[in-house]
């Protein structure tokens, strides 16, 4: 159901008091004027504090700076004049005893008139006592077809057809944006240059990413790692490619359903991150990473609020992944109550959101500590599949030594042995493998010459790895995969003995 279906419904059904969050003012009362054409008989008033009402020439300025005047108005009007009352920022007035007394006797009277009060603001805040009687309507971003109508119209207004491959282009980049930033970006290249050029996509982009942040929840990450900078890990690789063209139009027209994510649990250091940036290259979508204690804040009702919008963004910037780092981390107490039920709450509205999504938004979540997970997040229905990622082989850690040796001396590569490289790094993970070469390489700078193999062996020997101080903790995870609760990210798992 599209918001103004949605909205013209719960007018027909006389709901008295709506509100709704967004910051698209300009674009939300546009949609509720075309609301009250099609019904007909429905006046739109608007008021803020700082103009009152503005629509009308009899009211224009009533209840300037006086929001319990502007309810008076509605109060005062014959019971068979119908009408919107559309009041801007009136969120700051909800905590006010006499605001909060005359909106809820409004909301007895309103029931049986053609009347509704509709708040507009840009965040959620609503009094306990006003919770039963305000409506809460989602205004979501805009789609694709509304973008696009908004881009060829400005191009329009400069003579400008544009190809539709540019086209396709700058839609799919401004997707996630405002209207308004998008006229924002566009407006700025036309001023530029006279035209819109394909050049101008990364300055969407650039917006995209300046919005994103602005949000203090989702980072716009840029991913240049590609699958072939993993080293093993070939199950896991092989489940990837597969699905590589599953966001495709061909694939919806043969039947297959969006993916819906990926639990990758294992120990640290073993590229479950750099896994999820290498997805994101490989299936050329936006990577937004979700930093989970960005979610909790300190007033009541926030996070749940802060949640929401997280889930409205990565929708609306769909398909693509949305990658959760450590998200045992976050969800850890779940359980209790410790901190007045807000992490049961908001980790209740993620896993709803989990299961029941239909918008293309690939979820990576990895997990060190499984066992501090509810085991709501690990049915079936919330990802795809789960992933154990453990200690790299020999066979892998020679790959992971030929990646980074490829990129470090691309030309000397032939200069060292990998096998015994490999062969002497037991238990090592990939992260403390590139710290041994770092090692290596600050031993050869510091002698002013380049590094050599006997220089990553001596870094190695000076490394304890975590598979020593925290074996208790690596063996149960290996004990929890085999005991057949994943899929084994690679043939070859090097297990440590007991």
């Amino acid at each position: 159901m599209t918001f103004r279906e949605e909205f013209s419904l719960l007018l027909r059904a006389c709901y008295p008091l709506l509100y709704i969050p967004t910051l698209e003012e300009e674009r939300v009362e546009g949609a509720i004027a075309q609301c009250a054409a099609t019904l007909g008989q429905r006046t739109v008033y608007t008021w803020d504090f700082v103009d009152g009402y503005q629509d009308n020439p009899n009211n224009t300025g009533f209840g300037k700076r006086n929001p319990l005047q502007a309810l008076e108005f509605i109060e005062k009007l014959p019971p068979n004049i119908g009408g919107i009352f559309i009041l801007r920022d009136f969120q700051r007035f909800l905590e006010d005893i006499a605001i909060a007394r005359k909106l809820r006797n409004l909301a007895r009277r309103l029931k049986a008139e053609p009347k509704n009060i509709v708040i507009v603001a840009p965040e959620i805040k609503i009094p306990a006592d006003l919770a039963e009687v305000l409506t809460i309507v989602k205004f979501p971003l805009p789609t694709a077809n509304e973008i696009r109508t908004e881009i060829e119209r400005l191009l329009q207004g400069v003579g400008q057809t544009p190809e539709a491959q540019l086209l396709n282009e700058l839609v799919r980049a401004a997707q996630g944006l405002s209207l308004e930033r998008i006229r924002r970006v566009l407006t700025l290249s036309l001023a530029n240059h006279g035209q819109i050029q394909a050049e101008d996509v990364e300055l969407i982009l650039a917006e995209k990413r300046q919005s994103i942040r602005q949000t203090q929840i989702l980072d716009f990450y840029p991913a240049t790692e590609q699958i072939s900078d993993i080293g093993g890990l070939d199950r896991l690789k092989e489940w990837l490619l597969r699905r590589g063209g599953a966001f495709s139009e061909k694939a919806r027209e043969y039947g297959l359903p969006h993916p819906r994510g990926l639990l990758l649990v294992g120990i640290q250091g073993t590229g479950k991150s750099l896994t999820a940036k290498a997805i994101a290259h490989h299936w050329h979508l936006p990577l937004l990473r979700l930093d989970v204690g960005r979610l909790f804040a300190g007033l009541v009702g926030e996070s749940e609020s802060r949640t929401r919008q997280m889930i409205q963004l990565a929708e609306a910037l769909a398909p693509c992944i949305l990658w959760i780092d450590e998200i045992d981390k976050a969800f850890a107490g779940a359980d209790g109550g410790g901190d007045g039920g807000t992490t049961s709450r908001v980790f209740g509205t993620f896993i709803t959101w989990l299961a029941e999504k239909q918008s293309p938004v690939f979820v990576v979540a990895t997990a060190n500590k499984i066992h501090t997970l509810p085991p709501e997040m690990l049915r079936k229905g919330r990802f795809d599949e789960i992933f154990f990622v453990g200690l790299p082989s020999q066979a892998e850690r020679e790959a992971i030594f030929n990646v980074h040796l490829s990129r470090l001396r691309p030309h000397n590569l032939k200069n060292y042995d990998v096998k015994r490289l490999a062969y002497e790094t037991p238990d090592f993970s990939g992260a403390e493998i590139e710290q041994t070469l770092i090692e290596a390489m600050h031993l050869g700078f510091s002698q002013n010459r380049d590094f050599t193999t006997d220089d990553i062996l001596e870094a190695a020997s000076q490394i304890i790895p975590l598979a020593r101080t925290a074996k208790e903790q690596i063996e149960f995870l290996q004990h929890w995969a085999t005991s057949g609760k994943a899929r084994l990210a690679s043939r070859q798992q090097n297990f440590l003995n007991p």
